[in-house]
């Protein structure tokens, strides 16, 4: 039976608790802030792109619902093939690696 769960809890078995999963504390309100700033740079970067480039690559990496769709199922929201969905989102991909684009966000990228 596991450990983290709680159970009845035999001598060899360990409760984990959210302590276990943190490094340093005081660093966590840091990563949070960049965490934000990196979300709403990306937010203004995908603004740059047209409205349907907007939302084909929202609902293809689930930034709006943390649900990502296939090709498929946004070509089924805006009535066309999966190939014209996949046209689209590599357009908008090219559009957002321009450097005039993309300067906002290429710090958290040098940071890993």
């Amino acid at each position: 039976t596991g450990g983290a769960k709680g159970g009845g809890s035999s001598g060899s078995e360990r409760q984990f608790t959210l302590g276990d999963t943190i490094k340093d504390p005081k660093q966590m309100p840091v990563d949070m802030a960049e965490y934000r700033m990196l979300k709403d740079d990306m937010k203004r970067l995908i603004c740059t792109l047209n409205s349907r480039e907007q939302a084909v690559i929202r609902m293809r990496f689930g930034l709006d619902d943390g649900k990502a769709k296939t090709l498929e199922e946004i070509g089924r929201r805006f009535s066309v093939t999966r190939e014209r969905i996949r046209q689209i989102e590599a357009r908008a991909l090219h559009k957002l690696r321009q450097p005039y684009r993309n300067h906002s966000v290429k710090c958290y990228l040098n940071e890993a």
